[in-house]
């Protein structure tokens, strides 16, 4: 490195970090671009991209092609290392888990996953996902920078317990993330320094879900970005506030399940009745139909198949997800009227029934809520497919955009 690359470098230093995240999230796909986002020098923006493209971060095009018609020389094009570091990424559900490879910008680089009951014990549990993980690093060949688990449970920071796991086996209060950190030791996964253990990270499934909509989907570009959904059962929702995830004071922010949205309703786990994740989740829809979830694959699945299928032919479905969409546009616009978002994301089956019929939903919001009458809260689908083990590995990745030199071992 030249001294005047060297002089460049540490005048930028701490703008590697934002660099890095900008390339991640898609917000700088040239060198002018991360210029004028950095505020800072050609050269330095150059001497921080040149710094990230050495430690296998990101890729700099310094000859692009210019498109037709255009005058001048084009920017450097920047993007996301498709062959460099990755973290393992794990969602555990009601119904299995998944472990996957994801890499800078959402990548999923290789995903696997486990069916079937899940234990009681959940060593056992994240026992079999970190095998299950680091069989794929050992297939991809590829270095790995952290680990990031989603679970369907309120996790309390900064213990790292799932306080509320209710749709699972597991004792109330279980740390997953001290066994999750265990399992990835016994399973000497290396971390970024070649030394393992690799460390790990826990957060609530939608929590997660809602930071990779908001960093790689339909929630980018948000400032208040409220995402809602059902899981394989149950319904949660996450809030983020200035482009970070908002979980109160102790990670337990937005249990917005149960709010009520029908009085004398169904009965929920939780004691109530006719609460939110009662009323919208998949085990609603199929009573509402007069059907059955079928063994052949999730509820969730299932449910979200059902409506985008038969929604248009079968009467039944219709009313079904009619009657379901009128209860989660009553709970939206209660959580609009708190919040005052400026866009609402809707995940899993609530993803379906957006799709299906968005107009009758956002109609509902606007007619129970005084931000959503004036017209300026969109509400619109989920746009990623993995979104819990992406937004997993992004608590993994986190660290990384942090500091890249400092979590890299530069």
């Amino acid at each position: 490195m030249t001294q005047t690359r060297t002089t460049r470098l540490e005048r930028g230093r701490s703008a590697l970090g934002p660099a890095l995240e900008l390339v991640h999230t898609g917000q700088a796909p040239t060198r002018a671009v991360l210029t004028a986002e950095l505020g800072v020098t050609r050269a330095t923006a150059g001497a921080v991209a040149a710094e990230l493209e050495s430690l296998g971060l990101i890729t700099v095009d310094a000859h692009p092609t210019a498109p037709v018609g255009t005058q001048g020389r084009p920017s450097h094009r920047l993007a996301v290392n498709p062959e460099g570091p990755v973290v393992l990424a794990a969602q555990v559900h009601s119904d299995g888990y998944r472990a996957a490879l994801v890499g800078l910008g959402g990548h999923i680089v290789a995903t696997a996953p486990g069916c079937g009951a899940i234990d009681a014990d959940p060593a056992q549990v994240l026992g079999e996902v970190v095998t299950t993980g680091a069989e794929l690093l050992r297939t991809a060949g590829r270095r790995c920078v952290g680990a990031g688990l989603a679970v369907p449970s309120a996790v309390a920071e900064p213990e790292g317990t799932a306080l509320n796991p209710l749709h699972l086996a597991w004792e109330a209060g279980a740390p997953v993330r001290d066994i999750f950190r265990a399992c990835l030791a016994d399973a000497g996964i290396p971390g970024p320094s070649g030394a393992p253990p690799v460390t790990g990270f826990a957060g609530n499934d939608l929590n997660v879900a809602a930071l990779a909509e908001h960093r790689h989907g339909a929630g980018r570009g948000a400032r208040h970005l409220l995402v809602v959904g059902t899981g394989h059962h149950g319904v949660g929702g996450a809030l983020v506030l200035d482009g970070r995830l908002h979980t109160g004071s102790s990670g337990l922010a937005l249990e917005v399940g149960h709010l009520t949205v029908d009085p004398g309703g169904r009965p929920c786990h939780c004691g109530s009745r006719g609460c939110l994740d009662a009323e919208t989740d998949p085990a609603a829809l199929f009573d509402a139909a007069g059907r059955s979830a079928g063994p052949e694959n999730s509820p969730l699945h299932q449910a979200s198949a059902m409506v985008r299928e038969e929604y248009d032919t079968d009467p039944a479905v219709r009313r079904a997800a009619g009657t379901l969409i009128d209860r989660l546009g009553l709970g939206l616009a209660g959580l609009v009227n708190i919040l005052n978002p400026d866009r609402i994301v809707l995940a899993g089956l609530h993803r379906a029934l957006v799709e299906a019929d968005g107009d009758r939903l956002r109609g509902v919001v606007a007619d129970r809520s005084l931000w959503g009458r004036s017209g300026g809260v969109p509400v619109i689908p989920s746009s990623l497919d993995h979104s819990s083990l992406v937004g997993a590995a992004e608590l993994a990745w986190q660290p990384v955009l942090d500091d890249p030199l400092g979590a890299l071992g530069g």
